[in-house]
């Protein structure tokens, strides 16, 4: 027979509620701060640009030729042939194409900055399988150099995760890849945080080692199950605590835990899941995990098998990021094909993005992605580049919550604009142009839109 064997920290948090609500004068509402480190992010100028006669890609699966783009307030204002409006600035795009702003979804630029010294090394809190409560926010370099390189190829927004060493690694945070000399004015506004777990060798080698556990992936699954189950516990007992206060009782709040507030922060669907994960039995365990306490089991990086279960990861509304060819490198990242990223794309209601987990491969970002699309069509697919963008586009936008802000070319939207040289997928392609809420950040024939970073003054 079963038995039920309630925790300490249940016990303990019951006690408080029950104990102690009606005694003395009444307490003060406990109130958790969601948003302590809040952006102090500012759009750089109001001003207006017109884009006349470009190739427009949307972002969205649509080709616009001979098309105008019209930005005023830091918005699109309008996408069509032949506007008429007056802008401050007007840019003959004549030749050129236009697509959203790139978005990379998994990124380690400033907590792994470049140049890679030791004492820059911020980015993998390897001292507990859990360490829900780092924020890799506060290892966050914005002087590091990487982040100019990355806009000249056109990233706009880029998610900085924590390592890959810990069954949870810490919250992830979104940026607008714009010079600030604090990370809060880098700070992408009410963008949702991201909780970066990892599946798979990485945890059981570098804790295993250590004789604890995980040792194995059935230790994996025990470690996540366990920290579930406290958090499931720790969303009750405050959730009971704060109807108990609505009610009028006197209760005494729970104790505060900060790692607990991350898990809760993803039961209540505030916090999405991005999980290192590369093989396909071990994204479906992760899906059965995310039902079994209640969550959403969010994207998938890596994902070298997704391939494999490509309907079970669209019917479940989970997005896969992935790289066009870079597999092989340990036993769980073998069983790579070249299609991966067109066979997940292929299934209806899927998200397939390219990331790149890399300082040097999100500097093109847009060649990644035709990699992937050349490979494919090579072999039968019939991809077009107004397929293509949406994977570090619109598809990224998704995965991180924003896709109502950035990611497509739709009135209303961010102006977060790139205008490049020539079809962006061409081995020959360069960002002429990058705007970030209608401003230009990037131009490459204008040295004053060629920012430098306090790092990089003297040096060459």
């Amino acid at each position: 027979m079963q038995k039920f064997v309630p925790s300490i920290l249940a016990v303990a948090l019951g006690v408080a509620l029950t104990g102690c609500q009606d005694q003395g004068p009444k307490r003060e509402k406990v109130e958790i701060n969601k948003n302590p480190y809040p952006s102090t992010y500012k759009p750089y100028s109001g001003s207006s640009t017109l884009i006349k006669n470009a190739t427009v890609l949307t972002g969205t699966g649509e080709r616009l030729d001979n098309t105008d783009v019209l930005l005023v307030d830091g918005k699109i204002k309008e996408v069509g042939q032949n506007l008429s409006a007056i802008a401050d600035t007007t840019v003959d795009a004549n030749g050129k194409w236009v697509t959203p702003g790139i978005i990379d979804v998994h990124s380690h630029l400033g907590a792994y900055p470049s140049p890679q010294v030791e004492s820059h090394q911020d980015g993998n809190e390897m001292t507990s399988p859990n360490t829900a409560e780092v924020w890799v926010e506060h290892s966050v370099w914005p002087q590091d150099p990487g982040f100019n390189r990355a806009r000249e190829g056109g990233i706009t927004t880029l998610q900085i995760l924590p390592g890959s060493a810990n069954l949870f690694g810490g919250r992830g945070v979104t940026l607008k890849n714009i010079p600030a000399p604090t990370m809060q004015g880098m700070k992408f506004p009410d963008a949702p945080y991201g909780l970066k777990m990892a599946c798979g060798e990485n945890p059981k080698r570098v804790y295993g080692g250590k004789g604890v556990l995980p040792s194995t992936r059935m230790g994996n699954m025990a470690g996540y199950r366990k920290s579930w189950a406290a958090a499931t516990e720790y969303k009750r007992a405050w959730e009971e605590y704060d109807k108990a206060y609505a009610m009028g009782l006197n209760p005494e709040a729970p104790e505060r835990d900060i790692k607990m507030d991350t898990l809760r922060g993803v039961l209540d669907g505030d916090i999405l899941i991005h999980n290192h994960c590369y093989k396909a039995e071990e994204m479906a365990m992760m899906i059965d995990l995310s039902k079994e306490f209640g969550y959403h089991a969010g994207t998938f990086h890596h994902g070298i098998e997704a391939y494999k279960i490509s309907d079970l990861l669209a019917e479940n509304g989970n997005c896969a990021a992935l790289w066009p060819d870079w597999w092989g490198f340990k036993m769980e990242a073998y069983d790579m094909v070249q299609e991966n990223v067109a066979i997940v794309d292929a299934v209806k209601n899927s998200c397939a993005v390219v990331h790149s987990d890399s300082d040097t491969t999100i500097q093109r970002l847009n060649q990644e992605a035709g990699k992937v699309m050349y490979r494919a069509n090579d072999v039968g697919f019939n991809l077009k580049e107004e397929d293509a963008i949406k994977w570090i586009t619109y598809n990224a936008a998704k995965s991180l919550g924003i896709q109502d802000k950035v990611g497509s070319l739709a009135a209303g939207k961010n102006a977060d604009v790139v205008i490049w040289n020539q079809s962006p997928f061409s081995v020959y392609a360069k960002a002429q142009q990058v705007f970030i809420d209608g401003a230009k950040v990037y131009d490459r024939d204008d040295e004053k839109y060629q920012a430098v970073s306090d790092f990089m003054l003297g040096q060459k």
